[in-house]
């Protein structure tokens, strides 16, 4: 388990919650990591209104999809860095699930999501990068799983779990709840954390509390995966940490 903050070989570059405090910045910054803070959506939930996973699916290392309702903020901020920032056709609203056209979840070789509600542009960048479509009714499927490699995650959802067992991913179901969200009953564990590089994940604070907790380290660490905390608070639903140097 990953305890000081070595910084990581080449600059990566981070998309985080812009309302995340100082001290989560500077640890990421500590890692030799460049973070850009996301601007707040109006139109959605003030309680995800700053997820970047809302707001932004990265197709690869240099290309990113962004909803139109915040499309002018990314292009001005991430262009500069050589990101090629695409426009989606779907604009976010308020209620669920009009609020989920980019949230897709991915592993290696698929993409996972109610693709009823699924951005077409997106749907059309997923295609060309070959992934197969896995449709579940859960709308925020990138929130629901906590990608530990390209070949394993952990959820507190039943259906995506049984689902991606069944097609021979490495699964961890854990109970739900447990996880900081302001505004709501609870957030979603895929929300909480990030992956930084091929064998390290972050999680927004500390989940000892959780009663899935020796579960949730063991299954990291079964997996050649340090586990880097953030913070010392509780785990927050953050929208997760987006790393464009490590994508599924």
């Amino acid at each position: 388990m990953q305890n000081p903050f070595i910084p990581l070989k080449n600059t990566n570059l981070t998309i985080i919650d812009g309302r995340v405090d100082d001290n989560i910045i500077r640890n990421l910054e500590k890692l030799n990591i460049k973070v850009i803070k996301t601007v707040k959506c109006v139109d959605v939930q003030e309680s995800i209104s700053y997820h970047p996973d809302i707001v932004i699916h990265p197709i690869d290392h240099k290309t990113v999809i962004v909803a139109p309702n915040v499309y002018d903020y990314y292009e001005n901020c991430l262009s500069t860095l050589g990101i090629k920032i695409i426009k989606g056709e779907t604009i976010l609203k308020n209620d669920y699930p009009y609020d989920i056209a980019y949230n897709v979840g991915r592993l290696k070789d698929i993409a996972i999501h109610n693709f009823k509600y699924t951005d077409e542009k997106l749907k059309f960048y997923l295609k060309k990068e070959n992934l197969n479509f896995i449709n579940v009714n859960q709308g925020y499927t990138k929130c629901s799983l906590a990608i530990v490699d390209d070949l394993s995650a952990i959820t507190a959802d039943k259906y995506i779990y049984k689902n991606l067992k069944t097609l021979g991913y490495n699964m961890l179901l854990i109970e739900p709840g447990y996880v900081r969200l302001e505004n709501e009953k609870y957030g979603f564990i895929g929300g909480t954390t990030g992956n930084l590089s091929a064998n390290t994940i972050c999680f927004s604070g500390t989940f000892n509390k959780h009663p899935d907790y020796n579960k949730i380290v063991k299954f990291i660490e079964e997996r050649g995966q340090d586990i880097l905390y953030l913070s010392k608070n509780q785990i927050s639903d953050i929208g997760t940490i987006i790393n464009l140097n490590y994508i599924c």
